[in-house]
């Protein structure tokens, strides 16, 4: 039978931080949906909200009020160690730094989250990181290290290294934020086949270019949803790669 779980749904989301006698309100009655299969990209300026909202996502931080379930899975008032457990088991993470072993070949890299399995699944971790280089487009360079790779590529294999565990979600944090024109064109054409082949991404970005032509664009300010495009079309540059 199909999931018919949203992959994100939160309701009157609030977090707030006391530091020292003042609270500091990060989310005021935040509520989101996002459906399996769905892109959003997420903007919002220093103070919006933005990065305490990733952090909740991303089950490394938890609501001070409301309610938030991951694939069906409810979050709030979830332990430490039954977060990181959902974590590995539901989550993918792209971040703006690539966080490659330098001397370690690309293959390697991807490897190891497998390295980390605790089901006691019996998995051909090479095999499997193989397949998810093939799947960002770097199927010819298993065994180069960062070093030998472009930022693009770099990015690329991070992304690859989140994959690689099938997550329910990845958040891809400033993806492009390193990289030149072209090379972010590439990484955000790799999310954009990833998303096209079933993949749920929420995508952070300054970009605004990038975040306009995402399918669905949601705008925070002062710890709420200013805009939610809450609409489905095909990015005009969804063929950025064959175009560069």
């Amino acid at each position: 039978m199909t999931n018919q779980h949203p992959v994100i749904q939160i309701s009157k989301v609030k977090k707030v931080y006391t530091m020292g006698t003042n609270q500091v309100f990060a989310l005021r009655g935040v509520d989101l949906t996002v459906e399996r299969g769905e892109m959003i990209a997420v903007m919002g300026t220093s103070g919006s909200g933005r990065s305490t909202l990733m952090n909740i996502l991303g089950c490394l931080d938890v609501p001070t009020e409301g309610s938030y379930s991951l694939d069906g899975i409810r979050v709030d008032g979830m332990s430490r160690n039954a977060l990181a457990d959902l974590r590995n088991a539901k989550l993918g993470f792209v971040f703006q730094g690539f966080n490659l072993l330098a001397r370690t070949s690309a293959i390697e890299n991807v490897e190891l989250p497998l390295l980390y399995d605790r089901s006691n699944r019996k998995l051909d971790t090479r095999k499997l990181a193989a397949e998810s280089l093939t799947r960002v487009g770097l199927g010819d360079r298993l065994d180069h290290q960062p070093s030998e790779l472009s930022g693009g590529q770099q990015q690329r294999v991070a992304i690859a290294r989140a994959l690689v565990t099938q997550p329910t979600l990845l958040l891809a944090d400033e993806p492009t934020g390193n990289l030149d024109t072209v090379n972010g064109h590439r990484v955000i054409d790799a999310l954009y086949n990833l998303n096209a082949a079933g993949q749920t991404i929420v995508l952070v970005t300054h970009d605004r270019k990038i975040a306009d032509d995402a399918p669905r664009l949601v705008s925070l300010l002062d710890g709420e949803i200013e805009t939610d495009s809450g609409m489905v079309h095909t990015p005009d540059n969804v063929t950025w790669l064959a175009e560069h």
